[in-house]
């Protein structure tokens, strides 16, 4: 997308164009390659319009242009090939690594309490009593089922009743989970059997490399506890069918997900030996060599009966245990080739579950940047982290469970003093929860579909979102996405200081459209609401396209969100009347 400006730098620009008139151009219209559309709403990043008698129209992507101020035009020239800036290269960088660290929603969730534990937020639990542990001025941070994540900062001037600049964002992504009874042998191959989590790109899903990752549960001394594990090696595969014995596998490649979609984790007879013994017919049953004795109940069938002796030896030295000390796990499947930013600039961030990682790491740097500026800060900062977003939402840690209506309404009567600080509103017994809400907004945020070089015609004409040319603004006529136009204003007024540019999003009425956590939230908590995020390609894939330079303009997008929420938003009117 072109960007025009009067002194700015953009990074990701290259085709000059001669001088010719600009045409008038009325509201938000954009002109983008001699095409006039209506792009980004921030109107600080077109032509002002005393300097739209002359321009030169650039479209993406190898320099890096100097847009010169003149009295009656705005001339672009070329200076030197595209770099990235250094913050920009460190927040890119950084969001690789925060992705291969994070190949399940625990995972996430530990990296992210990591993360904020070093910036010296604290942790809370839902277990206890809340009173006097907040103080005004301070971070604060709490999980639900180590996959969900609430962290907020508390502003030195908050007051009951008080707002609260909420972000959410979810952990999980499509999937293929390991299930409960997973053992499978079929022509010598020993199979591992899975379970489709989420509405995955599951053709997407063969002839990778995966490997496994997720929590177990340990029992020791009568206690037991969680352990995460992820194996750093490639040990599962999902083979096709080779083209000689299947001719349409390039013209319609259909499979049946419960029959086709199994990956194979190794040979029973791995070495070909004559003299093979099947794990079945060995002495021994358990994978460490111990028996179960007669007198011995157990509930469940042992895990090394349900599952590859062989995997759970995997698995268990992985995390530094033996299988007898797993009581069950929770697997799921991960591509193993890493995250890494390419293209012919490094442009682009090549991964699985940007979907909605993206949002989660940039919400977290923003939250944690904006944690130095609360000395004047009269509101609740606050950034939601769900599971389950993928299937619905509909479960103890997920978006429609009652996660963050409970912290806010622990938070809606916080006085930050010890003495006079009485166990926080409830729903029954206070109205500062409602008040809270009325004067709070909840900026939904997953990631967004880039226009596709290849399927421009699934795209609404006038909505083609373009990489790294800022979040994208999501709107839909049914509400499967929240967004209305006060919300439009509030995020316009956040981007405008923050000098990020945005684009806005429709789908076709011929098309199906997706949804977020946005509806969901927004109509539980009767607040104000706007859906926005990330531009990407082949979202729900294994291997899914970002844009680099887009991960700093999202997180300073947020960070000027939380930052100035609390001054913009009682100069948005929509109910009442002006003063």
């Amino acid at each position: 997308m072109t960007f025009f400006g009067d002194g700015f730098t953009y990074g990701f620009c290259v085709t000059i164009f001669a001088f010719f008139p600009l045409p008038p151009t009325t509201g938000t219209e954009q002109l983008i390659e001699g095409r006039v559309i209506s792009a980004p709403v921030s109107l600080s990043y077109g032509p002002s319009t005393k300097h739209q008698k002359l321009f030169s129209v650039i479209s993406a992507s190898t320099f890096q242009p100097r847009i010169v101020k003149k009295s009656s035009y705005s001339l672009i020239e070329l200076r030197y090939p595209l770099k990235m800036s250094s913050k920009s290269l460190q927040y890119a960088n950084d969001f690789v690594s925060f992705l291969n660290s994070s190949p399940t929603p625990y995972h996430a969730v530990d990296t992210i309490k990591k993360s904020l534990l070093a910036k010296g937020f604290n942790e809370l639990s839902e277990k206890t009593n809340w009173r006097g542990l907040i103080k005004k001025g301070s971070s604060y941070f709490v999980t639900r089922n180590g996959s969900s994540i609430i962290a907020f900062t508390v502003g030195q001037k908050w007051l009951p009743g008080n707002g609260i600049s909420i972000i959410g964002a979810h952990t999980d992504s499509p999937t293929l989970r390991i299930k409960p009874v997973s053992k499978g042998t079929s022509n010598g191959f020993i199979q591992v059997k899975c379970e489709t989590y989420g509405g995955g790109i599951f053709h997407s899903y063969f002839d990778r490399s995966f490997s496994v990752a997720g929590r177990l549960f340990i029992t020791k001394n009568g206690k037991s506890y969680p352990k995460l594990v992820k194996i750093d090696k490639p040990i599962l595969q999902i083979p096709t069918l080779a083209i000689h014995l299947d001719r349409s596998v390039n013209t319609k490649f259909e499979f049946n997900k419960e029959t086709k979609l199994v990956p194979i984790a190794g040979l029973e007879n791995p070495t070909g030996a004559k003299n093979f013994k099947k794990q079945e017919e060995k002495e021994h049953s358990c994978a460490d060599g111990s028996d179960l004795s007669d007198e011995e109940f157990q509930a469940l069938d042992s895990l090394v009966s349900r599952h590859s002796p062989e995997f759970m030896k995997v698995v268990a030295k992985e995390a530094g245990v033996e299988v007898s000390d797993i009581e069950d796990f929770e697997l799921i499947l991960f591509d193993h080739n890493k995250s890494t930013l390419g293209g012919l600039n490094d442009e682009f961030v090549f991964s699985g579950r940007l979907d909605n990682l993206f949002s989660c790491f940039c919400g977290t740097e923003a939250i944690i940047n904006a944690s130095k500026t609360l000395a004047n800060e009269p509101g609740i900062r606050l950034l939601a982290m769900f599971d389950h977003e993928e299937i619905g939402s509909q479960s103890a840690q997920g978006a429609d469970s009652n996660f963050i209506p409970s912290v806010m309404d622990r938070l809606s009567s916080l006085t930050g003093n010890e003495a006079n600080a009485d166990a926080v509103g409830h729903l029954s017994n206070g109205s500062y929860l409602y008040e809270t809400s009325a004067k709070s907004f909840f900026l939904s945020s997953d990631v967004a579909h880039s226009g596709h070089p290849n399927y421009q015609e699934n795209y609404e004409s006038n909505h083609k979102p373009q990489m790294n040319c800022g979040p994208v603004i999501k709107i839909n006529a049914s509400q499967r996405y929240a967004t209305n136009s006060p919300g439009i204003v509030l995020i316009k007024k956040c981007a405008e200081k923050a000098e990020v540019p945005l684009q806005l999003f429709v789908v076709r009425n011929d098309s199906p459209c997706g949804s977020t956590i946005g509806p969901i939230v927004c109509s539980k908590l009767g607040i104000r609401c706007l859906d926005i995020g990330a531009p990407i390609l082949s979202m729900h894939s294994i291997r899914e396209t970002g844009g680099s330079y887009d991960v700093e303009k999202l997180i300073k997008l947020f960070q000027s969100y939380y930052e100035n929420f609390s001054q913009l938003e009682s100069t948005i009117i929509v109910d009442g009347h002006l003063e």
